[in-house]
């Protein structure tokens, strides 16, 4: 199997624990999952396969950690790397829902990394979001929020997904 480096930024802890239940899930060591608030993006050097998760805030802005650690990690060759994103939002926030998700696959389009594990939003109410793109979702979104009954299932199914796409 690859080698998998989880780097989430988190504002509240939502985002750290899903970031956790993501790396349980997919039998990824505690040392291989990172708060980019303490993390440098030279630090998914040592990666094949980038899972990258922050939470939506505000106006539909991406949290403040990942929003820098990303600024390093966009002038980074990511060529070889797989990338799956996941984000937290609330989907009573209608027009920014998870937005975070679409922002880091925007961020890091030119970066030559292989986009992977799409996620359907079905169960969500929302008018738009960033996280779809061309009728397609870019990531795992997770509402914590108005359906915490969902984000284990959720979580389950993309982590399967994932596991089929890098084995």
């Amino acid at each position: 199997m690859k080698k998998i480096g989880i780097f989430y930024g988190s504002t509240t802890g939502t985002t750290e624990n899903v970031a956790h239940m993501i790396a349980k899930c997919l039998g990824v060591e505690q040392s291989d999952v990172h708060n980019t608030a303490s993390t440098p993006p030279s630090a998914t050097a040592g990666y094949d396969v980038l899972i990258l998760g922050a939470s939506t805030w505000d106006a539909g802005d991406l949290q403040d950690d990942m929003d820098t650690f990303l600024d390093g990690l966009q002038v980074i060759d990511l060529s070889g790397k797989m990338v799956a994103i996941f984000g937290c939002g609330d989907d009573s926030m209608s027009d920014t829902f998870c937005n975070s998700v679409g922002e880091i696959y925007h961020r890091l389009h030119d970066t030559h990394a292989e986009f992977f594990a799409p996620f359907n939003n079905d169960g969500y109410t929302y008018n738009n979001s960033e996280s779809d793109i061309k009728g397609m979702t870019v990531g795992l979104c997770i509402d914590n929020v108005n359906h915490p009954e969902d984000t284990e299932v959720r979580i389950k199914e993309w982590c399967a997904d994932i596991k089929q796409e890098i084995c």
